[in-house]
């Protein structure tokens, strides 16, 4: 994870500090070498600590208080530092070059909204990542089976397990607890359960063992051995792993390109339809729709079970004839500023209930996320209820 953006940091870490010490330790304050050497000293220490975090071979370390403690550092203390900087020197442009003024008014600016980002950073951590959010969707179609008007879908998705150990395992048991209240008819999970390794499963299995019985899943990306380096043996044991935690532990009905058919009273029926993950580069893909689809009879009304929502237009409208799609992956990005979301520069399809020719795709911002954050896009548990359109 580090390892991909590294220089990046290391540059934005040393360039905020060089800037600090150069404009106001030497040559405003003039202060001495010994308290600029102090200075130094927590710059270097990041640097050191960025190093090592981009030297782990796998994604993220296996113990993620490392990776929280280091992000901790960098929204506390580096990112105020380098918004004072970048303010600063765009105010001495302006002051040199544009409007000649006796004072540099980005020094005031970057004091400001390094304030605000040291408290916008500090809520993300707290209250951001605590809030939970029951998002209801009533979606109408016109070959939905009459015994099936009502039926009501819990969708959840991205929990990231190994990120509630600890103190934020009361957030996972309040989660639990909003599912439970919902008394919906089925739970659907659209993957990524896991950060790294199923370990994560096992060990918080008994908070969400009962709260989500009953559960259809499919994998997600995180759920792969693609973030973890070994050798092919290694790799399929850890994936066999998790693939038994969720059938055997939890006792999920785990689809991996398959389907399975739900009967009323009156004997008419749904089809759950699960992919595997079908990401585009980076992420994996291995789906299999007409394996998922096989047995199906046309015409039958088809739920779609899909990690990425980049699938539906790529994928899933083409090679199926789904009428509701669920995903996951996106987190809405995590934050959410005036209806922009960092997701949606990526692709349009990031967060929300999305409609074409009568068919849908809803992508929920999940439960969870490997970095434990978020702003103005709280924990969600989605309960659709289907409907007969008339």
């Amino acid at each position: 994870m580090i390892a991909r953006i590294v220089i990046y940091l290391i540059l934005i870490i040393v360039l905020s500090d060089l800037y600090i010490d150069i404009h106001y330790f030497r040559k405003r304050y003039h202060v001495s070498w010994w308290l600029r050497l102090l200075w130094w000293l927590p710059c270097i220490g990041m640097v050191i600590y960025t190093c090592a975090m981009a030297s782990i071979q796998n994604f993220a370390p296996d113990n993620l208080t490392w990776l929280n403690t280091y992000l901790f550092l960098l929204g506390m203390f580096v990112g105020p530092k380098a918004i004072f900087a970048l303010t600063s020197f765009l105010g001495s442009i302006v002051r040199k070059y544009i409007i000649r003024t006796n004072r540099n008014w980005g020094h005031y600016i970057g004091v400001l909204l390094g304030c605000f980002a040291f408290g916008v950073f500090v809520y993300g951590l707290t209250y951001g990542i605590s809030d939970i959010r029951i998002r209801h969707v009533n979606l109408y179609f016109k070959d939905l089976p009459k015994s099936f008007e009502g039926y009501r879908v819990v969708h959840v998705s991205d929990l990231h397990l190994g990120t509630f150990d600890g103190w934020r395992s009361k957030i996972l048991k309040v989660e639990m607890d909003s599912i439970e209240k919902q008394k919906p008819d089925l739970i659907c999970f659209t993957g990524d359960l896991q950060n790294i390794r199923p370990e994560e499963v096992e060990r918080m299995s008994s908070f969400i063992r009962q709260p989500m019985k009953g559960t259809v899943s499919v994998l997600g990306n995180h759920d792969y051995t693609e973030y973890i380096k070994g050798d092919k043996r290694e790799k399929a044991a850890q994936e066999e792993r998790l693939v038994n935690a969720e059938r055997k532990v939890l006792g999920w009905t785990l689809l991996r390109n398959q389907n399975i058919c739900i009967t009323s009273p009156k004997k008419e029926s749904i089809y759950i339809c699960g992919t595997e993950n079908d990401g585009k580069p980076p992420f994996p893909n291995h789906s299999d729709y007409k394996k998922a689809t096989q047995g199906i009879a046309p015409n039958s009304f088809i739920i779609m079970l899909q990690h990425d929502p980049s699938a539906w237009k790529r994928s899933i409208l083409p090679k199926t004839t789904a009428q509701l799609t669920l995903s996951g992956h996106t987190h809405g990005g995590q934050m959410q500023l005036f209806g922009w979301r960092p997701t949606s520069v990526r692709q349009y399809e990031d967060y929300g209930v999305y409609e074409q020719d009568g068919r849908f795709l809803n992508v929920t911002a999940g439960l969870g996320g490997l970095v434990p954050f978020r702003i103005n896009m709280p924990n969600e548990i989605t309960v659709i209820t289907l409907h007969i359109k008339k």
